[in-house]
C-alpha cells in the first residue's frame, strides 16, 4: 500500500499516515467507510495518528490502530481557518484546486506542524485545535515523507 504521507518522529517511528481525496460535503460516516476500506485492502503499519484530508474537513483518528474496525474519527477539523492562509495569495478557490496543489497546501500545513516550537495554547492560531490532539507534540522534530509505500 502507498501513503499520500507519512509523518515521522525524531526517532524515525512512523507517527501519522495521511490520506488526500478532492472532496467536500462528505460525512465523518464516509471517512470511517473509507478508512475502513483502505486498511481492510492493506497491510498498513500501526501509527498513533491516521488523517483523512479533505478540501473542507480533516478526520483524524488518534491511537484507533490499524484494524479496519476501528470506527468514527477521534477530531473532526474545519479545514478553512488552517489551509485559509496557504490561498491567500492565490485566485483559486480551495474547491478548484488540483490535486497536486492541494498535496502541495497539505504538505506545507504537516511541515507546519513539524517546525512547532512554542506550545500552540499561547498562540492565536487556527493550529490552537491541533493541540488538543497531541499531533504536533508527537511529530515535534520529526519530519514528512510524500508517497511512502508502507
Amino acid at each position: 500500500m502507498k501513503a499520500d504521507f507519512v509523518v515521522y518522529d525524531r526517532h524515525s517511528q512512523i507517527v501519522l499516515i495521511a490520506e488526500l481525496k478532492r472532496k467536500t460535503g462528505v460525512s465523518a460516516e464516509w471517512a470511517a467507510k473509507w478508512r475502513r476500506n483502505i486498511l481492510s485492502h492493506g497491510d498498513m503499519p500501526a501509527a498513533k495518528f491516521f488523517l483523512i484530508a479533505l478540501l473542507d474537513r480533516f478526520y483524524l483518528w488518534k491511537d484507533a490502530g490499524n484494524t479496519p474496525d476501528s470506527g468514527a474519527p477521534t477530531f473532526e477539523i474545519d479545514t478553512q481557518p488552517i489551509l485559509k492562509p496557504y490561498l491567500e495569495e492565490s485566485v483559486i478557490s480551495m474547491t478548484d484546486i488540483s490535486h497536486q496543489r492541494f498535496e502541495f497546501i497539505v504538505a506545507t500545513w504537516l511541515n507546519s506542524i513539524l517546525q512547532i516550537k512554542k506550545p500552540l495554547s499561547q498562540r492565536n492560531d487556527p493550529l490552537n485545535g491541533i493541540i488538543q490532539t497531541g499531533l504536533s507534540e508527537a511529530v515535534s522534530g520529526g519530519y514528512l515523507r510524500h508517497e511512502v509505500t508502507l
